[in-house]
Parts: C-alpha cells; sequence; structure tokens
C-alpha cells in the first residue's frame, strides 16, 4: 500500500522535477554566486563609490550553462550520483563530529577539530569527494573512472612493487613523526 507521500513524490519524478529542475536550479545557483564572487563580467560603479557586480550577466550566463547541464542526460546522472553520495559524507562528517564532541567539554564556540586531526580529517573528505567523482563520471556506457583506476592498480597487486611503496611511505611517515615537535621553543629576548 503506497502512501500519499510515496505517490507525491512519485509524481514529481514522472513530471521531471528531479532529473530537469533540481539540477537545473542547482547548477544555475552555484554558477550564479561563483559570477558573483569573482566578478568576471565587471562591475558596476555607483555615484556613492561602492561597486556592484553584474547581476544581468553573471544571471544569463549560469542561465544558459545550466541549460546545457540538462541537456545532457550524462552530466544530470552525474550530478545526481554526486550529489547523493555527497549527503552521505555530509551525514557521517556530522556523526563523526557529534561522536567527537561528546568526549570534549562544553565550549560556548562549540566543538571543531583543530591541529592535526582537522587537517586528516580534511584529507579524508577530499578523497571520499575524489572517489564520489570517479565513481559517477563514465568513461564508456559500462565503465566508470574509478573502475578504470581499479583495473589499472589491479595489474601491480601481485607484485611486491606496492609492498614496497606502502612500507616506504609507512617508513618516512614514521621518522616524520619522531623527529617533529617536543623540541624547546626558541624566542628572541634582547634585554
Amino acid at each position: 500500500m503506497a502512501s500519499s507521500f510515496r505517490e507525491a513524490l512519485g509524481f514529481l519524478d514522472n513530471i521531471g522535477v528531479y532529473d530537469v529542475v533540481l539540477p537545473f536550479i542547482l547548477v544555475f545557483v552555484i554558477v550564479f554566486a561563483i559570477l558573483e564572487k569573482t566578478r568576471v563580467f565587471g562591475v558596476y560603479t555607483y555615484p556613492d563609490g561602492k561597486e556592484y557586480p553584474k547581476k544581468n550577466l553573471d544571471s544569463m550566463v549560469a542561465f544558459c550553462i545550466a541549460f546545457f547541464v540538462i541537456a545532457s542526460s550524462q552530466l544530470v546522472e552525474a550530478i545526481t550520483k554526486i550529489s547523493a553520495n555527497m549527503v552521505i559524507i555530509l551525514m557521517a562528517t556530522v556523526l563523526f563530529l557529534m561522536l567527537a564532541g561528546s568526549f570534549h567539554r562544553e565550549d560556548p564556540k562549540g566543538f571543531f577539530l583543530e591541529g592535526g586531526y582537522k587537517t586528516a580529517f580534511m584529507a579524508l573528505v577530499g578523497i571520499g569527494l575524489v572517489v564520489i567523482f570517479l565513481d559517477a563520471l563514465k568513461v564508456d556506457e559500462n565503465t566508470t573512472w574509478l573502475q578504470q583506476v581499479e583495473q589499472w592498480l589491479g595489474q601491480f597487486s601481485s607484485s611486491s612493487t606496492i609492498a614496497s611503496v606502502i612500507l616506504i611511505i609507512f617508513t618516512i611517515g614514521i621518522i616524520i613523526f619522531a623527529t617533529t615537535g617536543g623540541g624547546p621553543v626558541k624566542t628572541n629576548d634582547k634585554n
């Protein structure tokens, strides 16, 4: 038994809201925001001396680019897949921060990762985003870029090359960890 809400979602899918309207709005807003921020097409200078971006040009270019994107079913499919997977990474990030924040004392500013943890977490999320993009972009009808990378790396898996590279990286990491930090702080006190 389908609920009324499920039928409403099915109706929106049938009329193309998810395949046309939402990707169009997403691309339009992102491109428009980038053009407004970068001011690629110049600015209007008003008599009071304030400069404003040329919204009419920015909006028309964003409008055209968004239409070009939705005209390609491959791009729409990639945008849909990337957006869905990015939401998963966002939710995982929020849940991780909730878990990590539960082990810290309460602070009026909130909880944020600092130092090396922040860098490591940002690198991990960045790698996740690269994997999402590689999995969404297709080389041909049945193969994605991620599958191509996996096949290329698979040819080295039986050799000792990968093991040697991992050992070298691990050794360099331990050397860097052991030799950085912990020393006395130098100050320039001139009395």
